[in-house]
């Protein structure tokens, strides 16, 4: 029997006004993504990926089509229930990290519960827990300018899977990275999936790529496989 679909897009289209011109970042997108799948989507810069993920993750609007998560069509949802969407549904890995300076790591990993709604000697020890489970404990006190950028995005994902999301999104997250930070990256994915972790992986890099499960390839705000 096939896994649920996690993810379920037909014909998404996203559409930016530029001037006069309008430009079609998302041309008639149609992905499926079972729960428990790690899949890579692939293409140059400006093919549409990030914004791809963006619509997913509840962060943009389509302005066409019908995006579905976890059976849910977000195309129905007010600001509130998205923002719900995002907090608990879907975790997301940015390739500049974006965490706090001004908090230690085990703050920064505990933020999306605080804005859950979850108490703060909770947050923290699911924090620190999440932090122990990806080899971080040792620097949960730590401010983020005292970590390696291998520490950083370990860090990040934690952040990313402190909610408990049903889907794991990364953008370029081995963007910033060298090559043995980045493998080192790579091989958590991989751990987390076989842990049954859903997770949809942004890349423009092949290498990167082969190691999802399987790759799809955008061009143009459309899919070309």
């Amino acid at each position: 029997m096939s896994a649920p679909l996690a993810v379920e897009a037909h014909d998404l289209e996203r559409v930016y006004a530029s001037g006069t011109a309008t430009v079609a970042a998302l041309a008639g997108v149609t992905l499926a993504v079972r729960s428990g799948e790690f899949v890579a989507v692939m293409g140059p810069s400006g093919s549409g990926k990030s914004t791809l993920l963006n619509v997913i993750a509840g962060l943009e609007r389509p302005t066409g089509g019908t995006i579905r998560v976890g059976g849910e069509d977000l195309t129905k949802l007010d600001e509130q229930a998205l923002a719900r969407h995002r907090s608990k549904r879907v975790g997301m890995v940015f390739q500049a990290f974006n965490l706090l300076p001004r908090y230690r790591v085990v703050e920064n990993v505990a933020l999306p519960l605080a804005f859950a709604g979850t108490g703060r000697a909770l947050r923290l020890a699911k924090a620190r827990a999440l932090l122990e489970r990806l080899g971080m404990s040792a620097r949960a006190e730590h401010r983020t300018n005292e970590l390696s950028g291998g520490e950083l995005q370990r860090a990040a994902i934690a952040r990313a899977l402190v909610s408990d999301p049903a889907i794991l999104l990364a953008d370029e997250p081995t963007g910033n990275l060298d090559s043995a930070n980045g493998a080192a990256l790579i091989a958590l994915f991989k751990e987390l999936h076989a842990q049954g972790q859903t997770v949809l992986l942004v890349t423009h890099d092949a290498t990167i790529a082969a190691h999802a499960e399987r790759t799809v390839r955008m061009r143009d705000g459309r899919m070309v496989d």
